[in-house]
């Protein structure tokens, strides 16, 4: 008897083994080990959970009589977790229930009420393959007490000669699900990535989608950077058409989940979902299921992927890998996308510009061969587009290669270069330019950009100042010193108690002196301008220069009613300079100061030495101080700052004149402002390495030396 029972059981194992060994699809070798196990040990039903390493459920295989049924992800939880099959995973021990009424670790459902199959016997045992757990098996019968001990121990030896194959199978499917998986992601890549215009790319990402989850309809949103909202860019699939401009709040839907979370959900039946709300619903869209994954790159999500109900009724197990390797996929190609449209949109508006710039403007390689000119460029050169690209940059004006460079060697180092030049027409003619070369890049291309600007109108309004100038210097000249002259011998002539005459008289000399300080000044502008040294210096005493140009200026500060504080009274080294030039230039700054500062405000002269080698001059007011944007220019020529009054004061030559005088002297003249708090002006003198050889002699409107005798 023994040994029919060994041989049977032999018997019965090499048949189970048959059976499983000869498949290694995972569904096929559970669907024949759960038909083997009813057949040899009884029973009208049955099911096979498989593991994975982390013991959860990725698979399963339920059987009633002869048809397999489907499951959910919830039902095999359930019997994981809490049913006879859990009792069995947690101890890793057979169970043999003989009435599933009178046993708590059976999971009790609908179907087991009495007034419907009601009490069942049922075994349970683990499968085991080198000591790690791969499933557990079920059998039941419809009968209580029909199983025994032997049908245990029968069900143990199926378990163990079964164990390897199914763990084999799993690995198997695990193996060919990760290549379905591999093969589909490269396929997507393939697809996705052989456009990057946007629309085109949304749309083979959605059939992408559509074709690798088999699906009804796929849509892709991507967040607002203004407003953070997930905006619908497209759709594809049936009744999609509602679905583009779409907006969801941020945070609100699964969509808003996912995208706070940044991980994908797949929701089988949206109907049993407390998580699916209205905001999730597209009209015309019966939704069932739905999956839906992050679009990231770079680690950001910037919108989702949507799949929505599968044509075979459920999403299959890889089908969130797959979506989320599509929504990474997405992610990079979508970005490439957009910066490859900001580039464009970058293109076209720099186009805009280069057309429609007021100024001629011409690229060229560093050959100097023309590659691009605007319209300007055609309008002002007189050459037609097609023929100034036959030509090169030193043909169109006259280049300075003091500044560009030999080659342009120096324009490729400093990357700039400025300089004027002339333009030489097609018809002959010349016009005055100004030039800004400047290197770009344009479509990976190392180029430089040439703006010829015409400068026509500005060279005709110097030329004019500059005949202004020399009118007024000559013309004015001999009369003024007639005047000048005259007012020195009625000084002599008119009486001295006379306090009426002598008022007006020092009025009058007082203006003359400021006309002739002007019309030296204009001189010396055009001396300094043109190069020429400053050749007629002497050692002298700044505190003394200071304190006659402080007793020139008293008067003006006497009738504006304001303080004039000379703080230059220490001993200073002795300077080298221009003695009257440098009188007009601390007359000029006081004066200026003067007029911009207001009634009863406050005036400061001052001088420090600074290192052994120059002395400091500063005149401080506490005026309104000069804007940021006008600091730069306030000593270019003809420059005119408005006061109070919002009027421009001067012909702008005072500050222009005292920059030139300065740096003719190798000092420095500066300025510093804050607005209505006042302007200091600084400038520094050099120290003079000679001894003092005479004395400052006061003429009206002048200051020299008067030469010691030996």
């Amino acid at each position: 008897m023994t040994e029919d029972r060994s041989r049977s059981l032999l018997e019965l194992l090499v048949n189970i083994s048959r059976e499983v060994a000869t498949a290694l699809d995972l569904r096929t070798v559970l669907q024949r080990l759960l038909f083997a196990a009813i057949q040899y040990v009884g029973g009208e039903r049955g099911s096979i959970v498989v593991m994975d390493d982390l013991g959860k459920p990725v698979d399963a295989t339920i059987v009633y009589g002869k048809q397999l049924h489907e499951h959910t992800t919830q039902q095999l939880r359930d019997t994981v977790e809490r049913g006879l099959a859990g009792w069995v995973i947690q101890r890793r021990k057979a169970a043999l229930v003989p009435d599933t009424s009178k046993d708590e670790r059976w999971l009790r459902r609908d179907d087991d009420s009495a007034d419907k199959s009601g009490a069942k016997s049922a075994l349970c045992v683990p499968l085991m393959a080198r000591e790690r757990l791969v499933g557990v098996l079920t059998l039941v019968h419809s009968v209580p007490n029909a199983f025994t001990e032997e049908h245990l121990d029968l069900m143990r030896a199926i378990a163990d000669q079964a164990s390897v194959a199914v763990l084999n199978a799993r690995l198997y499917t695990e193996s060919q699900r990760t290549a379905r998986v591999m093969s589909s992601l490269a396929e997507g890549a393939a697809a996705i990535n052989t456009s990057l215009e946007l629309p085109d790319v949304w749309r083979r990402i959605l059939n992408q989608t559509m074709q690798a989850l088999q699906v009804e309809t796929v849509a892709l949103a991507l967040i607002d950077s203004t407003t953070d909202d997930i905006v619908f860019q497209a759709a594809a699939g049936h009744n999609s058409g509602n679905i583009p401009g779409r907006h969801i709040k941020s945070g609100r839907g699964l969509t808003g989940m996912v995208v706070s979370n940044g991980f994908g959900l797949i929701v089988p039946n949206v109907d049993a979902d407390e998580r699916f709300s209205e905001v999730d619903k597209f009209g015309g869209i019966v939704m069932r299921a739905v999956a839906i994954v992050p679009i990231q790159t770079q680690g950001k999500v910037i919108g989702i992927l949507e799949a929505i109900n599968p044509i075979s009724g459920a999403f299959d197990m890889d089908a969130l890998l797959v979506l989320t390797g599509l929504g990474s996929l997405a992610g990079t190609t979508i970005q490439n996308a957009q910066f490859l449209e900001r580039l464009k949109r970058a293109h076209e508006r720099y186009r805009e510009l280069f057309e429609d710039s007021v100024d001629p403007i011409l690229i060229t390689d560093w050959e100097g061969r023309v590659l691009e000119a605007n319209r300007q460029a055609v309008i002002l050169s007189g050459y037609t587009n097609d023929q100034l690209h036959t030509m090169s940059i030193d043909q169109l004006h006259e280049v300075k290669w003091n500044n560009t460079g030999l080659n342009f060697e120096t324009l490729k180092r400093n990357d700039e270069c400025n300089y004027e030049s002339d333009l030489h027409q097609q018809n002959g003619g010349v016009i005055p330019i100004e030039v800004h070369a400047h290197r770009v890049e344009i479509e990976d291309s190392d180029s430089v950009q040439w703006i010829l600007r015409d400068i026509t109108e500005r060279k005709e309004l110097d030329a004019l100042r500059k005949d202004m100038t020399d009118m007024i210097y000559h013309d004015i000249r001999s009369p003024l010193g007639n005047i000048v002259s005259s007012l020195e011998m009625m000084k002599d002539m008119l009486p001295e108690n006379d306090e009426t005459l002598l008022m007006m008289l020092n009025i009058a000399r007082s203006s003359a002196g400021r006309i002739q300080r002007l019309v030296y000044s204009l001189l010396d502008t055009n001396r300094l301008e043109s190069g020429q040294p400053i050749v007629d210096q002497h050692a002298i005493d700044p505190v003394a220069l200071i304190r006659e140009s402080v007793r020139d200026t008293e008067r003006g500060v006497e009738n504006r009613e304001q303080t004039l504080e000379n703080k230059a009274n220490s001993v200073l080294p002795l300077i080298w300079v221009d003695v009257d030039m440098i009188y007009r230039v601390f007359i000029n700054l006081i004066e200026n100061a003067i007029k911009y500062t207001p009634m009863g405000g406050h005036i400061e002269v001052g001088a420090q030495t600074t290192d052994g080698m120059f002395v400091k001059f500063w005149v401080k007011d506490n005026g309104p101080g000069i804007p940021p944007q006008d600091r730069d220019r306030v000593f270019d020529k003809f420059t005119r700052l408005r006061g109070k009054n919002n009027n421009p004061s001067g012909i702008g030559i005072g500050l222009s004149f005292c920059k030139l005088a300065v740096l003719g002297h190798g000092g420095q003249i500066w300025v510093e402002s804050e607005l209505e708090k006042g302007t200091t002006f600084f400038l520094t003198l050099p120290v003079a390495q000679k001894k003092a050889t005479g004395q400052l002699k006061r003429q009206t409107g002048r200051l020299t030396i008067k030469e010691d005798k030996p």
